[in-house]
């Protein structure tokens, strides 16, 4: 085997400790007190656990961390328990590491949010605002035999923690290498084996030792891992660069050209019983090692499910565990690979990019890179280019049509149609459709699906013909498009990606930027439309705008409670507030005087980046995140008639189609309100001509079928007709056109 940067069968000597780098110090060293926390109420989060970032072990008691929350599970029963912020006092979903004390206490570090400790019972959480923790980001976590626990950092260093007292070391103070503690590992001296960003260091609690080139095999390679084995010699993964082994005072390199490591790229190590080593690698699969032979495990030849392999654990039955970034956890018992679900949903991703509500009720839930899913309250079901006609993993925008129809926009396959069993995709080779990646689709109260995409501008779809609009053949100011929303006259909202906001009548285009309207930023992220027919435009750095279509008026960070200048999406309650999401910041309610913030800090929100938000029919806001899965926050105001009419056009609240018909036509129509619903439908002159519904209907999506006859059954004359629908949420009426 070929050794570190010498000849082959030679190692790397380092020096004897007594020539270590001697480091004097000033520890930080503070005492606060830390703050339990209780659970929000009125939230809900769902979560995909398939991300799987730490494993830990105590007796029957075995600790999965995810990016979305925290996984007990019993081994003698197999019961699972999930923990997250919905549920428990954990402070972030998103958990990077986990070690057990020898009080039986867990220990989780978190994405953003700081180090928490759980006695079963009772949750204590300590961050940087009410402790000595230097750094919300916790990496790594290690105990050592008296109990102290020793915390990574992503950007403080490293803190020791004796249950009062926080002592911090970093690059000011210590000989700490890198503030960025990626690992920690504790020898049988008691010394602390710290990887970081820029390279290896030991620290005996007097004396630092720095393992660079010119003592080692290791040069400043980010070490992502460290092992101690039964023999004291320390096993280095690091990122980029093998697996490094340290005996003693000599040190051997193993990289995928001088051994059978498949990547080079080390997430995790374990050690069994039989002293086997077991690496998990970032692309490559997991190794077994055992001093001789090496033996490869991945998705192609085993059943391992992924080959991003993030943790290992060796359990007392000498069980391999392996987690993994994108498929869950999975056990080995040197035969039979068996999978276990770690997720307290049915959703196959975290990242949330659209939300949409049919009329039954039901979720459909759009991500990116875990495919769709529908969720009825109670069940899940995924829907991904495994198991459907959908695809494309990589959902951008949802809507569904009158008839219940889901339009499915992908990232990079173009557009899909579901009608509950059947899938129809669309993309540029058999449609006209323009470009394969949608941005949003709206659909009119005629029926036709507008469809936004990256690039290829903005097409309208009738269900035969494909009308398609650019830069170049009409008043669109550029062809990619960021959102679209539809008001009551039928007009177009376009927002753009860098040419600011159009309005399209289906003849005229008007076009709004910085230079000649009130437009506070031409890259417009999102838009919602008030009952008042109020126009709300939410921008990439420019804040939020509101446009009365005389008068615009912006808000931002330094006029306003808006808490980020970046806004994502927007949405109008019933009551005509106004929520908004932001890209950093979590999302705001605005009532028309009054902001108010909910953020991971403050509230149930998993994350602070929001992707989309929608009010479903019984009060209850759904929240898209970046990384967090789907949060439900029960606001108490479903989005209204009047105003989740102008909101959310993909569900107009009554429409006929087809229009024009020939011998009959379905009329459509939402009822958003308990109550006495009437559908009558008059000639142009007022007559009464048929009495199509008159009786207490509750909130739910209705369809009737005019067969072009009277109440006495009698046919009626070709022509425009009125149909008019009359609820508790108000009146409304459109034509339709009866020909030969």
């Amino acid at each position: 085997m070929q050794r570190c940067f010498v000849p082959e069968n030679m190692v790397d000597l380092l020096p004897p400790k007594s020539n270590s780098k001697i480091i004097a110090f000033l520890p930080v060293v503070l005492i606060i007190c830390s703050v339990s926390y209780a659970q929000f109420p009125g939230w809900k989060v769902y979560t995909s656990g398939n991300e799987i970032s730490a494993l830990a072990q105590d007796g029957d008691d075995f600790w999965v961390g995810t990016s979305g929350g925290l996984v007990n599970i019993d081994m003698t029963s197999g019961g699972k328990v999930f923990f997250n912020k919905d549920n428990s006092g954990l402070p972030d979903n998103q958990v990077q590491s986990i070690a057990i004390d020898g009080g039986g206490n867990t220990w989780i570090g978190t994405l953003e949010n700081g180090l928490a400790k759980f006695d079963g019972t009772t949750w204590t959480v300590y961050n940087a605002s009410n402790s000595g923790l230097p750094d919300n980001q916790v990496q790594s976590i290690a105990i050592d035999d008296s109990g102290n626990e020793w915390t990574g950092t992503a950007n403080g260093g490293l803190a020791k923690f004796n249950g009062a007292t926080w002592t911090v070391y970093n690059i000011s103070n210590s000989g700490l290498p890198n503030n960025a503690v990626l690992s920690i590992a504790i020898d049988d001296n008691g010394s602390k084996w710290i990887g970081t960003w820029i390279g290896l260091a030991e620290f005996s609690d007097t004396t630092w030792t720095l393992y660079d080139a010119s003592n080692s095999c290791l040069k400043d390679y980010p070490v992502n891992s460290i092992v101690k084995d039964d023999s004291g010699n320390m096993w280095i993964g690091t990122e980029g660069y093998g697996l490094a082994e340290f005996t003693g005072n000599a040190s051997i390199l193993y990289t995928t050209s001088n051994s059978g490591l498949p990547d080079l790229y080390i997430s995790s190590i374990a050690i069994d019983n039989s002293g086997n080593k077991w690496i998990g690698t970032e692309d490559g699969g997991l190794a077994k090692f055992d001093g001789t032979t090496w033996t490869v495990y991945n998705a192609s030849n085993s059943g391992l499910p992924d080959n991003n392999v993030s943790s290992i654990l060796i359990d007392a039955n000498g069980n391999t565990w392996v987690g993994t970034e994108n498929g869950g956890l999975a056990k080995f018992d040197g035969t039979t690979w068996t999978a276990y679900n770690t997720s307290n949903s049915g959703l196959l991703g975290n990242s949330i990019s659209s939300t949409a509500t049919d009329a039954s009720g039901n979720s459909w839930v759009g991500t990116e890179g875990g495919g769709l899913a529908k969720f009825d309250g109670i069940t899940w079901m995924a829907y991904t280019i495994s198991n459907s006609g959908l695809p494309d993993n990589n959902i951008s925008s949802i809507a569904i049509d009158g008839s219940g129809n889901k339009w499915i926009g992908t990232e990079d396959s173009g557009l899909a149609k579901f009608d509950g069993a059947t899938w129809m995709v669309y993309t540029t080779s058999n449609s006209g459709l323009p470009d394969n990646n949608i941005s949003s689709i709206a659909i009119d109260g005629s029926g036709n699906k507008w469809v936004g995409t990256e690039g290829g501008g903005l097409a309208k779809f009738d269900g035969t013909t494909w009308t398609v609009y650019t830069a170049a053949n009409s008043g669109l100011p550029d062809n990619n498009i960021s959102s679209i929303a539809i008001d009551r006259s039928g007009n177009k909202w376009i927002g753009t990606e860098d040419s600011g906001l159009a309005k399209f009548d289906g003849i005229a285009w008007i076009v709004y930027t910085t230079s000649n309207s009130g437009l506070s930023d031409n890259n417009v992220s999102s838009l919602g439309i008030d009952g008042n027919g109020i126009k709300w435009i939410g921008t990439e750095y420019g804040g939020l705008a509101k446009f009365d279509g005389t008068t615009w008026t912006v808000y931002t960070t330094s006029n306003s409670g808006l808490p980020e200048n970046s806004v994502s999406s927007v949405i109008i309650d019933g009551v005509g507030s106004v929520w908004v999401g932001t890209l950093d910041a979590g999302f705001a309610k605005f009532d028309g005087a009054t902001w108010t913030v909910y953020t991971s800090f403050n509230s149930g929100l998993p994350d602070d980046w929001i992707q989309t938000l929608l009010i479903d029919g019984n009060g209850n806001l759904f929240i898209g995140t970046g990384y967090g899965g789907l949060a439900v926050f029960s606001c108490g105001v479903p989005a209204s008639t009047k105003h989740k009419t102008e909101l959310n056009p993909f569900t107009p609240l009554c429409w006929n189609y087809p229009n024009p018909f020939k011998q009959k036509t379905c009329i459509n129509y939402n009822v958003l309100e308990n109550g006495p619903v009437c559908l009558r439908i008059y000639t142009l002159d007022g007559h009464l001509v048929r009495t199509m519904v008159n009786e207490r209907q509750t909130i739910g999506h209705y369809a009737v079928s005019w067969d072009g006859l009277n109440n006495k059954g009698k046919i009626m004359a070709r022509g425009i007709y009125l149909y008019q629908l009359i609820s508790n949420s108000g009146v409304i009426s459109n034509k339709m056109n009866f020909i030969e």
